[in-house]
C-alpha cells in the first residue's frame, strides 16, 4: 500500500494536500515541508465514536479542598540574583522551560554557568545535539564547571533523553536544542512540527513523572520569534527571551510566559571573559561615554519592573531622494513614523525632506510607550541644532492631538533619576512631583527646552 503524504507549515503547523510556495494561514514563504502521512491505530476513530466504544477509564478525581498543595519552596537557585527573580525564585523542580535566542547571544554560556552553580549540590545532566563532549568541556573549564555531579551526554534521540530523564538520578536537565532532536516512532527529520511537538511532549511527561527540572533550549526564526510550532510554548511552563546585540552592550532575559511567577521583570548581563555578568547599576554603564550633542535625550524608562536610564539619539539629515528615509535602531519603526507624523502635524518642524535615524545605545530595545516624549524632542533637537539641558531627563507618551500622556511607575522612574545626579524630570503634569517640570502639550515644551 502506498503511503500518504502532506505538507505541514513548519511556522503555524497548518496542513495542506499539496506544496504551495506561501502558507495561506501565516502567510510565510516555503514553510511547507512533506510528511508522510501515519496509519491510524486501533481502527476508525468515528466508527468507534459513532458506536459508543469510548475506550478509557474513569478519572480518580479528590475535592479541590483536600488537595495538599504542592512544595513552591522547592527551587534550584542559580548565582544570578535576578534570573531567581525572573523565574519566580529559582528553576521549580518538576518545571519545564524554554530558553530561546539569536545564535551567538551566550545561551550555552548562560546554561553553563547555571550549572556550574547548581551542580554544587544538586546532580545536573547536559544534553547537547550540537556539540561534542570535547567542545563543552573547554567551555566548562572556562565558566568553572568543572564538577564531579554535572554529567554531559551528546544525543539526538528524544526516547533516549525521556528514558533518562525517568531514572530520576538528576535535578536538573539542559536540553540543547528541541530542534536537534527526533523521535524513533516518527519519520520527518528533526526540526519539523511532529518532531518538535512530540519530543516536546515526549521530554514534559518524563519530567513531570520524576519531579525533574527541565530547561530545554529552542532556536529562533531570522525575524525573532521561537521557531517551530506555537504548541511548544503553550506544553511548557516558562519561556524565556534572551536578546540584545551579539557583538556588545547588554543583554536582557525577561519571561513572555510564567506559570510560577511573573512575568513583568527583566535580567541584565554584559559578555565578559569569565562569561555573562550581571549589570547592578545599567543606567550608569549606559550614560558613562555620553556627551551633551544636538538630537541626545535622556530616557527614564522601565526594563520590567526595573527603572533604567537610556540615551536616545537622533540624527536628521537632507534627503537625496524624493522618499525620505527612516531607520530605528532599539525602537519600533512603525512607532517612530506615527511620531513623525505627530511632529510634522502639531509643530512647526518640516521633516518630510529629513532622513532620521534613531539610535537607543547600549542595545537596549525599547517597548515603553513613555519613549514618546524623549524620541520626539531627540528629533526636534537633532533637526533644530539645538540642545537640551545635561540637568533633564524626559519621560512621557505622546497623543495625536500632541497631548503629553501619563507614564506609568513615574515614581521609580523619578526616583533612578535623582540616584544618578538629575536635577529635573520633564514628563506629564499628573506627575505630582517637584521634581517633574509639567509638560501638557509637545509644541510648548520644544519650543520652552530645546535651545
Amino acid at each position: 500500500m502506498k503511503s500518504k503524504s502532506q505538507f505541514v507549515c513548519q511556522q503555524c503547523g497548518a496542513v495542506y494536500a499539496k506544496w504551495v510556495g506561501q502558507c495561506g494561514n501565516c502567510m510565510a514563504w516555503n514553510s511547507l515541508v512533506e510528511q508522510v502521512v501515519e496509519p491510524v491505530k486501533n481502527g476508525n476513530a468515528k466508527s468507534a465514536l459513532a458506536k459508543g466504544a469510548v475506550s478509557g477509564k474513569k478519572l480518580e478525581f479528590a475535592k479541590i479542598s483536600t488537595i495538599q498543595p504542592s512544595d513552591a519552596k522547592a527551587r534550584l537557585v542559580t548565582q544570578f540574583s535576578d534570573l531567581n527573580t525572573v523565574l519566580g525564585g529559582g528553576i521549580l523542580m518538576g518545571s519545564v522551560s524554554l530558553l530561546a535566542g539569536q545564535p551567538g547571544m551566550g545561551k550555552s554560556t548562560l546554561l553553563m554557568q547555571i550549572c556550574a552553580e547548581i551542580a554544587k549540590q544538586h546532580n545536573v545532566l547536559y544534553v547537547s545535539g550540537e556539540e561534542s563532549a570535547g567542545q563543552v568541556k573547554l567551555r566548562a573549564v572556562r565558566l568553572g564547571a568543572d564538577s564531579d555531579k554535572l554529567s554531559f551526554a551528546a544525543s539526538t534521540s528524544a526516547n533516549d533523553i525521556a528514558k533518562t530523564i525517568e531514572t530520576g538520578e538528576f535535578d536538573l536537565v539542559i536540553v540543547d536544542s528541541i530542534q536537534t532532536l527526533a523521535m524513533d516512532e516518527i519519520s520527518s527529520a528533526p526540526g519539523t512540527v511532529s518532531q518538535v511537538t512530540n519530543c516536546g511532549n515526549l521530554i514534559i511527561r518524563a519530567a513531570k513523572s520524576t519531579d525533574t527540572a527541565v530547561i530545554i533550549v529552542g532556536h529562533v526564526t531570522k525575524d525573532g520569534t521561537l521557531a517551530g510550532p506555537k504548541v511548544l510554548e503553550h506544553l511548557v511552563d516558562v519561556v524565556l527571551n534572551f536578546e540584545g546585540d551579539r557583538y556588545g552592550g547588554f543583554k536582557t532575559v525577561r519571561a513572555v510566559k510564567n506559570r510560577f511567577g511573573a512575568t513583568n521583570e527583566v535580567a541584565i548581563f554584559e559578555m565578559i571573559d569569565a562569561g555573562l555578568k550581571e549589570v547592578a547599576n545599567p543606567s550608569a554603564a549606559l550614560l558613562a561615554e555620553r556627551t551633551n550633542t544636538d538630537g541626545s535625550i535622556i530616557l527614564a524608562t522601565l526594563e520590567g519592573n526595573r527603572p533604567i536610564l537610556v540615551e536616545i539619539q537622533a540624527l536628521a539629515t537632507k534627503t537625496n531622494y524624493g522618499y525620505p528615509k527612516r531607520t530605528a535602531s532599539g525602537f519600533d519603526l512603525n512607532r517612530l513614523n506615527l511620531l513623525i507624523a505627530v511632529l510634522e502635524r502639531r509643530t512647526k518642524l518640516r521633516l518630510s525632506e529629513q532622513d532620521i535615524f534613531i539610535n537607543v545605545v547600549g542595545g537596549i530595545k525599547l517597548a515603553d510607550a513613555a519613549a514618546d516624549l524623549a524620541v520626539c524632542m531627540a528629533i526636534a533637537s537633532a533637526v533644530a541644532g539645538r540642545k537640551l539641558g545635561e540637568e533633564y531627563v524626559v519621560f512621557g507618551e505622546v497623543g495625536l492631538g500632541g497631548e503629553i500622556r501619563s507614564a506609568f511607575r513615574a515614581d521609580q522612574r523619578i526616583a533612578e533619576a535623582k540616584k544618578l545626579g538629575f536635577l529635573h524630570a520633564i514628563g506629564p503634569a499628573t506627575v505630582h512631583d517637584k521634581f517633574v517640570i509639567p509638560a501638557k502639550d509637545l509644541r510648548e515644551t520644544l519650543i520652552r527646552y530645546v535651545k
